[in-house]
């Protein structure tokens, strides 16, 4: 299983390039040009406001959980070590993971962070982002059936898996604060894999102290944790907003519906273990395109400013690095 999973990864970057290769060659991408001349700079203007707003809402959940933890760290530092860290996980097999242990070493040598306290900070953010990452994808998946025409699947069905996934969020809220066992149980599982990576070795194992600062959190900072949450979920709201405009953008005729589809399609897509969904994403939006009769031409424009988009934020992560691996700590 180890040896597969070695060769998947080394084949990863080759299979996902080969998979966007053959998608790009079904696409006719001379209506592009049209496209990018019709944009205005109010337009460009927007879409970048957008994004800008769902990474300082990311980077203020994560703020809110230091500040609970007792770090003095800002929304700028926050920042870039988030962009840093989100640049080497979509450039690793699996986009959802892979830069966490880089973000625990800049947070122990650049800021100065104690080894316990970096690996729970870094813990409690991918916590509280992947239980709304999944409870949104649930919901879409079950508004997309909800939205469906098939006669086997009826309203009072719907009703029973929203109502179920809903009380799935709130017993998680009830467990993270009354039962904290099993935040810790996954916070450790969780960062387990990080000490062996190779540059969090002399960190050391801290159990007692990371269970400690657990219990103080969720004993008095429960306030923090619950603000998390909402800010997360403001967070995915923009993410919504900025994919329904990246659509407008690229002149896609906009149905609820269809809408739901393209969204879920492209976000399942990104959970796939290929570096930056690349040829996953694109794979998930051939298919919805022809499954919902839409030019591929207009496939082609939402594809090429998606990853434009990915292509500046890879950028900006770049561009952190330098000032994360300097020498001289952070006062």
């Amino acid at each position: 299983m180890k040896n597969f999973a070695k060769n998947f990864v080394s084949l990863a970057w080759p299979l996902s390039f080969l998979l966007a290769a053959y998608i790009f060659l079904q696409l006719p991408l001379t209506d592009f040009r049209e496209t990018l001349v019709s944009l205005q700079l109010k337009d460009w203007a927007v879409w970048i406001g957008i994004n800008l707003v769902v990474l300082i809402l990311l980077a203020t959940r994560w703020l809110i959980l230091t500040r609970a933890l007792g770090l003095h760290i800002s929304l700028l530092q926050i920042l870039s070590i988030r962009q840093a860290g989100a640049m080497v996980s979509f450039i690793t097999p699996g986009p959802q993971f892979g830069g966490e242990p880089l973000q625990v070493y800049w947070l122990w040598r650049r800021y100065l962070v104690p080894g316990p306290l970096a690996m729970l900070a870094v813990g409690l953010d991918r916590f509280f982002e992947l239980f709304v990452n999944f409870c949104a994808l649930l919901i879409a998946v079950l508004l997309l059936v909800g939205s469906a025409t098939t006669p086997e699947i009826g309203s009072v069905t719907v009703i029973v898996l929203l109502f179920s996934v809903i009380l799935l969020m709130v017993t998680a809220v009830l467990l993270l604060f009354l039962r904290p066992m099993r935040l810790r149980r996954f916070i450790r599982r969780s960062i387990e894999k990080w000490q062996r990576h190779p540059r969090l070795t002399k960190l050391g194992d801290h159990w007692d102290e990371i269970n400690h600062k657990i219990r103080m959190l969720i004993v008095g900072h429960r306030r923090a944790l619950g603000l998390a949450i909402p800010v997360s979920c403001v967070a995915w709201t923009g993410m919504i907003v900025e994919f329904w405009f990246l659509l407008r953008l690229a002149q896609v005729p906009l149905d609820v519906a269809d809408f739901i589809l393209l969204f879920t399609a492209v976000r399942l897509a990104f959970l796939l273990p290929f570096p930056g969904g690349i040829g996953s994403v694109e794979a998930a939006l051939f298919w919805a395109f022809q499954e919902l009769a839409l030019p591929l031409s207009m496939m082609a424009n939402v594809v090429i400013l998606m990853r434009a988009r990915d292509l500046v934020l890879l950028l900006s992560g770049v561009l952190a690095l330098p000032a994360l691996h300097s020498k001289s700590p952070a006062q």
